[in-house]
Order: C-alpha cells, then structure tokens, then sequence
C-alpha cells in the first residue's frame, strides 16, 4: 500500500527568507525530492495544510491508516529523517510507528494525529 507524503509548499519557516525566492516549504519540498523518495511512498506538494504558525509542516496519509501532520520542520535539517518516517509509517500495517522506532523530529514535532476514515458502507 502506498503512503502519500504530503508538503506544504507555502510554508515561510520560522525565520527569515527571501521573498523573491522559493518559500521554505517549496525547499523542503525539493530536499525530500532529492534525497530519494523511499519505496511505497510518493511525494505531493499542496499548497497549505493551515500549519501557518508552525513553519514548514508535512503530513503522512495512506488509506486504513492513521494519518499525522508534523510541523517546526527545516530543509536544511529534516529532509532525511522525514524521509525515514515516511519509510516507517508506510511500512506499518495501521499508521502507528512505535514511539522509539520514530525519528526524533516525528516524536517531537507532532501536531495532529487523525483516525482512518471508516468505508462509506460501514
């Protein structure tokens, strides 16, 4: 089963940035497009997920399962281990990683964690 990585590509970061030049969220867009998509997940770029507070945010989605939105996240430091998580959480039979097996910044920075949406003939 596929996992979708889904980031916000209008995300301003927590700090200062060029206005003239992409916004960090297109960055950390672009750093986890160059650091390897890892297998069964595949990469979206959206253009918000109402994090505005909270710098650049990801979430993680995949039918059945648990979906999480994580934010504080940086381009320059988080590429990698969000690549990890994602390859974690699509790896998991129902979205849930155990706590310890999660990369730091997943345990950390997380900001919401919604349910599965049940069939509609449920």
């Amino acid at each position: 089963m596929t996992a979708t990585l889904i980031v916000c590509t209008t995300c301003k970061g927590t700090g200062a940035f060029d206005p003239e030049g992409p916004r960090p969220g297109a960055q950390l867009l672009a750093a986890l497009a160059a650091g390897g998509v890892p297998p069964g997940v595949t990469l979206r770029g959206v253009e918000c997920l109402s994090a505005c507070s909270t710098g650049c945010a990801v979430a993680l989605s995949a039918p059945g399962k648990w979906s999480y939105v994580y934010g504080r996240l940086d381009p320059a430091l988080h590429a990698d281990a969000i690549l990890d998580g994602a390859a974690r959480y699509a790896a998991s039979p129902d979205g849930v990683v155990p706590w310890r097996d999660r990369p730091e910044v997943f345990r950390k920075q997380s900001l919401a964690r919604v349910p599965p949406v049940e069939p509609a003939d449920a």
